[in-house]
């Protein structure tokens, strides 16, 4: 599985190596965003559907799948990334891709609840697509165009939410458990073309010699954040913005389902249109603003623009107020690849799958506390609608969250030192 051509390293490929290299990897994200995206508008609703219809039972209910998925990334994300830094990244994308696609099946299936729970264990396991994608890119990219690649590579997410949720949707009023299958197929038609297609990105002599059970833990990622310096502070900044980003999955279907009245099919046009600004901004703005601000200064915009459009889905009292906040929203796009620009740069070659590895787990923790924090503060807020009446409470400390990240990223997100690339 592992000798596969490789694919030409960033350090020394000429542009149009790195470009053809990244084709591959981003066309597997792009596969792989849309194929989540399918379930985003339909799996809360199928929990609410086992709830009897109770939806602050579904939000307590999500509570739980949020966080069990959080516990098996928080303890699994490191032991892949350093899997990716000792065999490769291609093998360890195989695994996940098989993970998520066995976690549909399981929805789509599913008679009770427990079923539903077994398969998100099975995902968190081996959930690590998107971080093993990132490590692909920081091998296969130049230093100074990682930032216009990772924002690429977020406008591969964002186009799954430009086309997902709207298929989920769709699918989702015709049968709830349709969407499941359609994504089930698409991740197994990803897993093909990764085993078939997709070339190995870090070749043996730039891996680590053994693995190492010592580093591959949550602890051990933090000792190696703590290793790098000024990483640390950049990772705070990055656990900010992945537990504020929670609060969408974790409510939006419940919350927009709740005070707007807005079906399956619609919320997955809303998601399309956030995805839509989403990929304006990653694909034709992260590029030219980040040549002329920076990656501390994206860094810093999108923070600031998350922080403000999460402020304005928690105010918005109507539909349409709430789609104000959409474009200004979409900014927030430019905070991942600053950071993720800022963080690669000060990481040798054979580290970027422990770095993406200790991310991960950064982002399970985000995963277990988010979902509680957000769940909870949103079904509480709806059963005690009649004395305090802030449905977007759980939104509004989303807002909060992105406000310390801002401040934070004032003092840390300054130019890094240089990092030697191997040959």
């Amino acid at each position: 599985m592992t000798d596969r051509p490789t694919a030409p390293q960033g350090g020394a490929a000429k542009d149009g190596q790195w470009t053809g290299a990244f084709r591959f990897i981003f066309a597997a994200a792009v596969i792989n965003a849309v194929s989540f995206g399918i379930m985003i508008p339909v799996l809360p609703n199928l929990i609410k559907q086992f709830t009897g219809g109770d939806t602050a039972a579904a939000s307590e209910w999500n509570v739980v799948f949020g966080a069990v998925w959080g516990v098996m990334q928080l303890f699994c994300g490191p032991v892949l990334g350093m899997m990716s830094d000792r065999f490769g990244r291609r093998p360890i994308l195989l695994i996940s891709l098989a993970g998520l696609a066995i976690d549909f099946l399981f929805m789509a299936l599913a008679p009770s609840l427990a079923w539903l729970f077994v398969g998100r264990v099975i995902n968190g396991l081996t959930a690590a697509s998107f971080s093993t994608a990132n490590a692909y890119v920081a091998d296969v990219t130049p230093p100074d165009k990682r930032a216009k690649a990772f924002g690429w590579m977020g406008s591969a997410f964002s186009f799954g939410f430009l086309v997902g949720p709207a298929l989920g949707g769709f699918l989702g009023d015709i049968d709830l458990r349709l969407p499941f299958f359609v994504a089930a197929g698409l991740t197994t038609i990803n897993w093909f073309y990764g085993f078939f297609v997709l070339p190995e990105s870090l070749p043996p002599e730039k891996r680590v010699a053994k693995f190492d059970w010592k580093r591959a833990n949550p602890v051990g990622s933090l000792v190696f954040l703590r290793a790098h310096a000024d990483l640390l502070g950049l990772a705070t900044v990055g656990f900010l913005f992945q537990l504020a980003h929670t609060v969408l999955p974790a409510i939006f279907v419940l919350y927009t389902g709740y005070r707007y009245g807005w079906t399956p099919g619609f919320m997955g046009l809303t998601m399309m249109a956030t995805g839509l600004a989403g990929v304006i901004v990653q694909t034709l703005l992260v590029g030219p603003v980040v040549a002329k601000i920076g990656e501390r200064g994206a860094l810093l915009l999108g923070a600031a623009a998350g922080a403000t459009g999460f402020a304005i889905y928690g105010f918005a009292p109507s539909g349409w107020i709430y789609f104000l906040g959409v474009p200004v929203f979409a900014l927030m796009n430019f905070l991942q690849p600053g950071l993720q620009g800022l963080m690669t740069r000060r990481v040798e070659p054979s580290g970027q799958g422990q770095l993406q590895g200790a991310n991960q787990s950064l982002q399970g923790i985000a995963s277990v506390i988010g979902p509680i924090v957000f769940g909870l503060t949103f079904a509480w807020s709806i059963r005690h609608e009649g004395i305090v009446h802030q449905p977007g409470l759980a939104i509004y400390l989303a807002a909060g969250l992105l406000v310390g990240a801002f401040l934070l990223a004032l003092r840390v997100g300054r130019a890094p030192r240089a990092v030697a690339e191997a040959a």
